[in-house]
């Protein structure tokens, strides 16, 4: 008798198995909809990638909402119902990670960098990053816990060891920021709309816009941006947010990304 009951739960196990695998791919199955929170800088090319990827995967659909890195992080800290969380660092997925709020490690899928940029009819003649530091240009940056914020104070540094530079540009590009925007596409558009004279953003929002025009930061000073994703233990639907993470970081996905500029993730990271 301990046999066949053993034999039975067996059976029952295989047949759920067989029935979950089914679910996955049967495009009979019931549909999926997935809830993604994405950073602001991924808006355009996510949009992208859900439509590549719903019309690839009959059955799943895609909900975005698209901020600072930092506030979806913690918008989800207080129970907003994501699925999914890719944001423009390693280090807001790393925190709900050891926070044990998410179901797997999180996965690196996309590289950036970051540029200056300065409206189309900028009159001020900056011409350099050395010019953030001049006394009455007026900058736009982030919110301190914003990662293009924390992305453009490290270029920032590493410009203030750079030959040519003043050893306080960091002290002086500090004292010219104006304002501190909510996230890196609220900063583009003030400088879109003239009302600052620069800004450091990533390299794919500043190819995004045709109404900045871009200095480049020195090749020493221009930090790698890593994107990283993680798949949320409070899911509604985890195995579709792990099978579009993967894609995501797979061929399908890589080419979407690769099409709005955005590079695969730094080595090492």
């Amino acid at each position: 008798m301990m046999r066949a009951a053993r034999l039975a739960a067996i059976v029952v196990m295989v047949a759920g198995c067989s029935m979950t695998s089914r679910a996955a791919t049967d495009p009979a199955a019931k549909p999926v909809e997935l809830t993604v929170y994405a950073a602001a800088s991924l808006k355009g090319v996510i949009e992208a990638a859900r439509t590549a990827y719903e019309a690839a995967t009959p059955g799943t659909s895609i909900t975005l909402s698209t901020d600072a890195s930092s506030t979806l992080r913690t918008q989800i800290e207080q129970g907003a119902p994501a699925d999914l969380f890719l944001s423009a660092d390693e280090q807001n997925p790393a925190a709900l990670v050891d926070a044990g709020s998410t179901d797997g490690p999180a996965i690196d899928f996309a590289g950036n960098g970051v540029v200056v940029i300065v409206p189309t009819g900028d009159t001020t003649g900056i011409d350099t990053p050395a010019d953030l530091a001049r006394p009455g240009v007026k900058v736009i940056a982030a919110g301190a816990d914003v990662p293009i914020a924390k992305y453009a104070t490290r270029s920032v540094i590493a410009l203030s060891l750079e030959s040519g530079y003043p050893p306080d540009f960091a002290a002086r590009y500090d004292a010219n920021v104006v304002s501190r925007e909510d996230n890196v596409k609220a900063v583009v558009a003030k400088i879109e709309l003239g009302e600052a004279d620069a800004a450091i953003v990533y390299v794919t929002d500043a190819k995004a816009s045709a109404k900045v025009r871009t200095i480049p930061i020195p090749p020493a000073a221009n930090v790698p941006v890593a994107y990283a994703g993680v798949v949320l233990k409070s899911a509604a639907h985890v195995a579709a947010g792990h099978a579009f993470l993967s894609w995501l970081a797979g061929p399908g996905g890589q080419a979407v990304l690769a099409r709005f500029g955005f590079l695969p993730p730094p080595s090492g990271s």
